[in-house]
């Protein structure tokens, strides 16, 4: 049977992304002070599996096993985080010299591999020092960010052009100071409204710091978005679908890119709205070089302004997200629409399934099924005018999942944790560097195995 190919614009970035905590390991050495995951993951009842991220892949140690893994890809591009304790072991002050040279050795490394660096200065593990001084509630640590902004610029702009500022601020603020389920564990709404606010404060005086000391170089910030749908055909479903859109979406893209909070989620904020002084949306509003837009799932809203759970006929993953590729070509087209953005990047995308290793390999054609779909949706993205540059699958290595610790795998790559961490490719990983070779997507039968 001949398959047609679809293909993707040429110097399109074909990614993987990880980030520090769920992969580095090395916790506390060469200098590394202690973060809030660290805290949060060594507190009984935390995690489910009872685990922690105190060795996780270790690729503190082995990055150069993973980077020759890169390459077997055929990786263009690799997105990364920081561990803003590797390189301030208290948040400010003394710098640890060790830990700013693990992140030279491996942008060195990437860069002699021909693959692109895609660095996030920040993926959720805050250092546990400023924890004890409020956290994202302390408008200081804004400021702290921007100084160590300036420290990581200040060695790696001349090879690193992709700077990304924040990662996620709805899931730091919401899931860590509003239910608590990550770190710091924290369970208050309103504090979760101020902490979104002042992690979009940081996310300005990061930009600050970097269009000073490089203004050549790429800078953005990575929003996680999922749309949403109303249940059903009624105007009440249709209104509170729309309500909590901007509750959740425009609360973050229009301070950005219009220097206000959506007025009707303001006003139901009443007196939880976090405050705000003069100034701040404008240095919140600066202008960005592109959008980072992690996607896993919609949101189905009822009448009632209640998420379903199940949607009958969806198919779900490992964590129970539904699989609706299309709402991925659908928020792109609207937000595209609705916002005057930069160039797009979709940095992470990616389905934990349950993963079985028999004979030496890791047959995940649910991972490859999905992997199309959604590759298929940005395709379609594409065609209907939007400014996309490139894709990074989550994630590139099985990993410490969070609240999840090491019972969801989401990696191209299995990691074995019960002989020595060795790493394996699985069939996703395979077929992804297919897609990347002929820089586009086969038309292929899917698996009926669900």
């Amino acid at each position: 049977m001949s398959s047609s190919i679809f293909n993707f614009p040429a110097n399109f970035a074909w990614g993987a992304a990880t980030s520090s905590y769920q992969i580095e390991g090395a916790w506390n050495k060469h200098g590394k002070g202690e973060s809030i995951w660290d805290r949060f993951s060594h507190t009984a009842g935390t995690i489910a599996d009872g685990s922690n991220g105190d060795t996780s892949c270790d690729h503190y140690h082995r990055y150069a096993e993973d980077i020759k893994l890169m390459r077997r890809l055929g990786l263009t591009s690799y997105r990364f985080s920081v561990s803003w304790p590797r390189i301030l072991p208290e948040g400010r002050g003394q710098v640890n010299s060790k830990g700013l040279d693990f992140y030279e050795r491996l942008v060195d490394a990437l860069l002699a591999a021909g693959i692109e660096p895609f660095l996030t200065l920040y993926h959720w593990d805050l250092p546990q020092p400023f924890q004890e001084k409020g956290g994202w509630l302390n408008r200081d640590v804004c400021h702290y960010f921007q100084d160590y902004t300036s420290i990581l610029i200040e060695r790696l702009s001349d090879r690193v052009k992709y700077w990304t500022t924040i990662n996620e601020p709805w899931v730091i603020a919401n899931l860590g100071y509003g239910s608590g389920e990550m770190a710091p564990g924290l369970k208050d709404e309103k504090l979760a409204l101020q902490v979104s606010h002042n992690l979009l404060l940081a996310h300005g005086l990061s930009l600050q710091a970097i269009r000073a000391l490089a203004p050549a170089v790429q800078a953005g910030i990575v929003l996680i978005l999922a749309p949403t749908e109303p249940a059903d055909d009624s105007e009440a479903a249709a209104r509170a679908a729309e309500f909590a859109w901007r509750k959740d979406g425009a609360w973050y893209l229009d301070p950005l890119f219009h220097a206000c909070y959506p007025e009707d989620v303001w006003q139901a904020c009443a007196d939880k709205a976090p405050l705000i002084k003069d100034g701040d949306l404008q240095l919140i509003s600066q202008k960005m070089d592109y959008l980072g837009v992690n996607y896993y799932f919609r949101a189905v809203i009822n009448a009632k302004g209640k998420r379903l759970e199940k949607i009958s006929g969806s198919k779900y993953t490992a964590m129970g997200w539904e699989i609706y590729p299309d709402g991925l070509s659908n928020l792109l087209e609207r937000i595209n629409k609705d916002y005057s953005l930069p160039p797009i990047y979709i940095t992470e995308n990616g389905a934990a399934f349950d993963d079985v290793l028999a004979n030496g390999q890791v047959h995940d054609q649910k991972r490859i099924d999905y992997l199309y779909g959604h590759l298929l949706a940005l395709h379609n993205a594409i065609k209907n005018g939007v400014d996309l540059r490139g894709y990074f699958c989550w994630s590139l290595l099985d990993n410490f999942e969070w609240a999840y610790g090491f019972s969801k795998r989401f990696g191209l790559i299995y990691i074995d944790y019960k002989k020595e961490q060795t790493r394996l490719l699985k069939d996703s990983a395979l077929w992804y560097a297919k897609v990347i070779e002929r820089n586009g997507i086969a038309q292929e039968a899917f698996s009926s195995d669900w």
